[in-house]
């Protein structure tokens, strides 16, 4: 980079020096709203972090959460994937930590740069210790995100909880009773190996850029599945399929389940107990994993479960 002296000669400068993340302009394909400080108290109240707690945090940003975590709790692995942002995180609280004696910066930290979605793989490796999640997450993949979390908590992960903010329309999701408008495949799945519960309102305001929608503060507590699916995968597929066709009768949309050809819905529906007249979206949790026991363990022959739909938005 060039600059130019008095008498009008060019000189070499060094590289432009970053803006402080305070400055940071968020960036709308990562669907960035940064909480604001005066809501980061009300939220570190809520999760309520423990000095052994070792958390995982989706989403930084320019550490908000970040630092107050680090200050009660034992770790934070950080994903974040702006690039920008990581390494001003990684840089910023290295120097706080090193400036703090009474921390150690090497195993107090990590940030992981790059998608949650493609980098979680790396908490396979974290398997001997329990874990905590905070985050806020984008709205666009909150239910991605949410399932990922799932999939990692069946795979042993040693997830305790998760702490979340997303948007509040999800948030009614993912406690929604049966014959709700909200009920669906992200309320059966979730709520099949996890209690929820709704903690706070956030609203427009509590971040920047605001949003044009109300945010809702969860947590999401990690629990062996209730009751248990004598076969998981098929357990999600039938979910899956059913919900394709929600205002159908279940007689009907079993026929968009694939394990419908091996045993009929009429037999399914008989040897699980359940009316074929009544809609997907009636069933209770417990009366699904009946439905898909009924179909046996010979859902493997129908090939691995499909990815839950990452709907933008939800």
């Amino acid at each position: 980079m060039r600059g130019k002296r008095s008498d009008g000669n060019l000189f070499e400068t060094g590289p432009r020096k970053r803006l402080p993340s305070p400055f940071y302009a968020p960036r709308k394909r990562f669907g960035q709203h940064f909480l604001e400080p005066v809501w980061v108290a009300k939220v570190i109240r809520a999760i309520d972090p423990q000095p052994a707690d070792r958390f995982i945090e989706i989403g930084p940003g320019r550490g908000a959460l970040t630092r107050p975590l680090l200050e009660r709790a034992h770790s934070v692995l950080a994903f974040e994937i702006d690039r920008d942002l990581a390494l001003d995180l990684r840089e910023t609280e290295m120097v706080r930590l090193k400036a703090d004696p009474a921390h150690t910066p090497v195993e107090q930290l990590t940030v992981v740069e790059g998608d949650f979605l493609d980098t979680a793989k790396r908490l396979a490796d974290e398997r001997s210790h329990p874990l905590r999640v905070a985050g806020n997450l984008p709205y666009n993949v909150a239910s991605p995100i949410l399932f990922k979390l799932l999939e990692l908590h069946a795979s042993g992960v040693r997830l305790i909880d998760a702490t979340l903010m997303l948007q509040h329309e999800v948030a009614d999701r993912l406690v929604a009773r049966p014959g709700g408008k909200e009920y669906g495949v992200l309320s059966i799945l979730v709520q099949h190996t996890a209690d929820v519960e709704r903690l706070l309102t956030l609203p427009p305001g509590a971040f920047r850029p605001a949003p044009k929608v109300r945010s809702a503060l969860v947590r999401v507590r990690f629990r062996e599945p209730r009751p248990p699916a004598d076969d998981p995968d098929t357990f999600t597929k039938l979910v899956q399929a059913v919900f394709t066709r929600r205002r159908k009768t279940l007689a009907n949309a079993l026929l968009a389940f694939p394990l419908s050809s091996r045993l009929s819905s009429g037999a399914a529906l008989e040897r699980a107990g359940i009316d074929g007249r009544r809609r997907p979206e009636t069933l209770a949790v417990a009366e699904l994993v009946r439905l898909a026991n009924a179909f046996g363990t010979s859902g493997n022959a129908a090939g691995p479960a499909p990815a839950p739909p990452a709907t933008r938005g939800a």
